[in-house]
């Protein structure tokens, strides 16, 4: 790939990973939650739901995919669902002050936040979206799987990047985590905001 290309897709990818989304929104949770080190350890969920999502549009999957009216829709629904369901599930969650130390066995935390991070990822038909419509403005099409390969490792380079900021953030919020008041509030607010966030993918509709 030419140099200037790929140099014209960095930032313009990075504004994607960067985004506020329901990811971003559960990395900074658990950040926030169980700290920095496992928020992004949940993330690489996330980084294998798109993974697969960059292999299936980079076989032309992705495209027939978007294509299809009841497909796209049955995405969406599900995604929608779940994000309904973690919402909801934040919102009546305890404010258990105790954080469970992840790194030396209790992995049920880890497990729970990896499996929330694939799910919601792969529930997003807007990810199959940036796949089969942002990255072929960039591919060199006497190069295409080495175009595609190097943008989707570009892109997971910069969503790690995207996740350890998130987290970071989080982090810093860990202090509300130890009042169980102000954890009550937090779990409300990121609850209601990733429901918010179901809606708003409710209302996506499939590209002409």
């Amino acid at each position: 790939m030419a140099l200037e290309t790929i140099l014209i897709f960095i930032p313009a990818c990075f504004a994607l990973n960067m985004a506020f989304g329901p990811n971003n929104l559960l990395s900074m949770t658990v950040g926030a939650r169980y700290g920095m080190a496992t928020a992004v350890m949940a993330a690489s969920g996330r980084l294998v739901a798109f993974a697969g999502m960059i292999a299936i549009a980079a076989l032309g999957l992705g495209a027939l995919l978007m294509a299809s009216e009841m497909m796209f829709s049955l995405i969406k629904w599900i995604g929608v669902l779940y994000l309904l369901w973690i919402g909801f599930k934040l919102i009546r969650s305890r404010a258990d002050v105790t954080a469970p130390d992840v790194s030396s066995g209790n992995g049920n935390v880890l497990k729970t936040y990896l499996r929330q991070e694939f799910f919601v990822a792969s529930g997003n038909p807007k990810a199959i979206l940036i796949f089969t419509a942002f990255f072929p403005q960039f591919i060199q099409q006497d190069a295409y799987w080495q175009s595609f390969a190097t943008l989707g490792a570009i892109f997971l380079l910069l969503e790690v990047v995207a996740i350890t900021v998130y987290a970071f953030v989080g982090s810093r919020l860990s202090g509300l985590m130890r009042n169980a008041r102000a954890l009550k509030r937090v779990n409300r607010i990121s609850g209601s905001m990733m429901m918010a966030f179901g809606v708003m993918l409710a209302f996506a509709r499939r590209p002409a």
